[in-house]
C-alpha cells in the first residue's frame, strides 16, 4: 500500500472514531524504552497510541485536568462528541497502559509564560528533567496563547479571546467549574475562522445577540461560506469588510466597539486580498462582550531565549514554532515535536497525521539503532 495513502487511512480512523490505539488489538510486550509525550492533544494522543502498540512505555504530561487538548477543551460537542474522545483516552489508559500525568505544566525558562489553561496546573516540571528521565520525548503542546489586537480598550473587562471564551463553556460541561459561564448580552465576535464560528454559536445558543465582524468577505473566510452562512441562519449578523479599531470602555467594561470599513487590495503573503482601511468609514456597534478570534500562537515548553534553546538543543523560529527536520527531530536527538507547536494552528486531521509521522520516525530510528548495535 502507498505510504501516504496508508497514513491518511490511519488519520481518518482516528479522526472519525477517536481510536488512538487501533494499531494493536492488545498490549504488546514492552521493549524496555520509556517515552514522554508532552501535551495530550490530537498529535500527542495519536503518537502515544502508535508507540504503545509498538511496546514503548508511555507517560503523557498535560497541564489540564482532563487529557484531550483542544478537541476536549475548546471544540464544541456538536462538532466532536467529548464522550468519543474520552473513550479513546480511556482505551489508551486501560488497554495499552498509557499513563496520563495531568495538572502538570512542562516548561523551562527564567521568565514564566502565562498561557490559557495554566490555571489548572498544580506544578511545573522543567523540560530538562523530562529529557533526563526518558529515552525519547515528543513535544506536542499545541497553541494555547491567543493573539488579541493591541487597540485602545482591548484590556477592558468583557474582552476575551475565542479560545478562552469557548474554553469556559467546555469546562462547565466537563464539570470542572461549577458556575455556568455568562455569554454576554450583545456579543461581537471578530474573525472568520472556525474559532469565530464556535464562539458565535456558543453565544447564540446562550440567547445572546451576536455580531460577527470579518475584515474580508465571506468568500475569503477560513471557515468557508457555508459555516458563515450557517451561523447567519442561526441569528448572527455578519458584518463583512470591517475591522475593529477601538474598544469603547465605560467603568472598566466594554460598552461598544468602533470599527472601520475595509476594501480589498492586492493579495498579501497568505494569497488572499489584503484588507485596506477606508478613511472616514468608522462606525460603532454596542456590545458588552468582544471575542477576538484572531489566531493563536504556539506554546512550546521552553522560553524563546538563546540560552535555553542551546541548552536543550531545541530551536524556535520567530513565531515560536519548534523547528524540526524531515523526521520530526529537533536539534536534540532525544526530542521530537509534532502538531500545532510545529506548524502553527491547524485542523485535527493534520495534527493527527503529524503525531503519527513523529511516532513512526521515533520507532523506526530506534529500530535502526538496535540493528546497528546488534551488528557491532
Amino acid at each position: 500500500m502507498d505510504r501516504a495513502l496508508d497514513i491518511d487511512i490511519e488519520v481518518a480512523i482516528i479522526a472519525d472514531y477517536m481510536n488512538f490505539g487501533f494499531h494493536c488489538r492488545e498490549k504488546p510486550r514492552e521493549n524496555g524504552l520509556r517515552v514522554a509525550v508532552v501535551g495530550a492533544g490530537p498529535a500527542g494522543l495519536s503518537a502515544a497510541g502508535y508507540l504503545a502498540c509498538n511496546g514503548y512505555s508511555i507517560d503523557v504530561y498535560d497541564k489540564l485536568p482532563v487529557p484531550g487538548g483542544l478537541i476536549v477543551h475548546a471544540i464544541p460537542p456538536w462538532r466532536i462528541p467529548v464522550e468519543r474522545v474520552l473513550g479513546g483516552i480511556k482505551d489508551l489508559e486501560e488497554r495499552l497502559g498509557v499513563k496520563f500525568i495531568t495538572k502538570v505544566k512542562v516548561y523551562s525558562g527564567s521568565e514564566p509564560r502565562r498561557d490559557e489553561g495554566d490555571e489548572f496546573a498544580e506544578r511545573t516540571v522543567g523540560l530538562e528533567e523530562i529529557v533526563d528521565n526518558y529515552d525519547l520525548v515528543l513535544i506536542s503542546t499545541g497553541t494555547w496563547l491567543s493573539k488579541i489586537p493591541r487597540i485602545p480598550g482591548s484590556s477592558a473587562r468583557g474582552v476575551e479571546s475565542a479560545l478562552s471564551y469557548v474554553h469556559k463553556f467546555k469546562l462547565y460541561e466537563l464539570g470542572l467549574i461549577n458556575h455556568k459561564p455568562e455569554a454576554g448580552r450583545r456579543v461581537l465576535v471578530v474573525g472568520g475562522g472556525y474559532s469565530a464560528i464556535d464562539a458565535a454559536e456558543w453565544a447564540l445558543r446562550s440567547k445572546a445577540e451576536v455580531y460577527v465582524a470579518y475584515r474580508r468577505t465571506l468568500r475569503e473566510a477560513p471557515a468557508g461560506v457555508y459555516e458563515m452562512e450557517r451561523i447567519r441562519r442561526m441569528g448572527a449578523e455578519i458584518i463583512e469588510l470591517a475591522s475593529p479599531i477601538e474598544v469603547i470602555v465605560e467603568k472598566d467594561s466594554v460598552k461598544a466597539v468602533k470599527l472601520q470599513r475595509m476594501q480589498l487590495g492586492p493579495p498579501d503573503e497568505t494569497g488572499r486580498p489584503k484588507p485596506i482601511p477606508v478613511p472616514g468609514s468608522e462606525f460603532t456597534i454596542e456590545a458588552d462582550v468582544v471575542v477576538f478570534a484572531t489566531g493563536e500562537s504556539p506554546t512550546p515548553p521552553l522560553q524563546q531565549a538563546v540560552d535555553y534553546m542551546n541548552k536543550l538543543g531545541v530551536k524556535l523560529d520567530k513565531d515560536g514554532r519548534i523547528i524540526v527536520d524531515e523526521m520530526m527531530r529537533t536539534g536534540n536527538p532525544k526530542i521530537f515535536a509534532a502538531g500545532d507547536v510545529v506548524t502553527g494552528p491547524s485542523k485535527i486531521g493534520p495534527a493527527i497525521k503529524s503525531g503519527l509521522y513523529a511516532a513512526r520516525f521515533m520507532h523506526n530510528l530506534t529500530q535502526v539503532k538496535k540493528a546497528i548495535a546488534v551488528e557491532r
